[in-house]
């Protein structure tokens, strides 16, 4: 396939390994960089047994493998039909392969519900419905061969007519925000003077950016 530009979204490692002509030095550094697998299960109750003015909550029980919970509603009360119930979001952090990634649809909606069930937040006969979602690469990781990813970004940067961008596009953990700002930088250098590392200086300095 000929392409006059590129813009690429993809895992960075998934990029550089579907790409001909590749040094070893950079395959190696591709091959070889980190991720954690996320995975979710989206789960309709009737009611909460919990206060719900947040829109996040990271679980400290040790006892569960449940990371973070998100209560939907709290971002829009459009992302429910019936305004009357509450539909929440369990976040799961795990890699391909493992344990929880290996669990079959039911088995980890089950799963799911009964550690919700078992930190308090909801009561079994309030479930109306469930959902599982299963997301591969979905947070970039700095360790292993990430040491060396300046040397793998230099590199990409020499195609001159590809732009990557956003989270994976990058293997850098943005927020949406900056992700979606990195996209909006590489169209503008696109038109202005086609510099396809404008768009890697977004959020590169050290200050938090969200105010209250």
């Amino acid at each position: 396939m000929h392409a006059d530009y590129i813009f690429s979204s993809m895992p960075v490692k998934d990029l550089v390994l579907s790409m001909n002509n590749v040094t070893t030095e950079m395959k190696s550094i591709a091959e070889n960089l980190p991720y954690r697998d996320f995975i979710t299960v989206g789960v309709l109750v009737k009611k909460l047994e919990i206060e719900d003015k947040d829109n996040w909550i990271y679980i400290q029980e040790p006892n569960v493998k449940l990371g973070r919970l998100q209560i939907f509603n709290n971002w829009s009360s459009h992302l429910v039909k019936d305004k009357n119930t509450y539909f929440v979001g369990l976040e799961y952090f795990a890699n391909e392969g493992d344990e929880l990634w290996s669990k079959s649809s039911q088995e980890f909606i089950s799963f799911a519900i009964d550690e919700l069930c078992k930190i308090g937040i909801v009561k079994p006969e309030n479930v109306i419905d469930a959902t599982h979602i299963k997301v591969k690469k979905a947070y970039p990781a700095y360790f292993d061969s990430y040491k060396d990813f300046e040397k793998l970004k230099e590199w990409l940067c020499e195609i001159k007519n590809l732009y990557c961008i956003g989270r994976n596009g990058q293997h850098r953990y943005n927020n949406m925000d900056h992700s979606m700002m990195t996209a909006v930088v590489a169209v503008e250098s696109l038109i202005k003077d086609k510099n396809n590392e404008r768009c890697w200086s977004v959020n590169t300095d050290d200050e938090y950016h969200e105010k209250k």
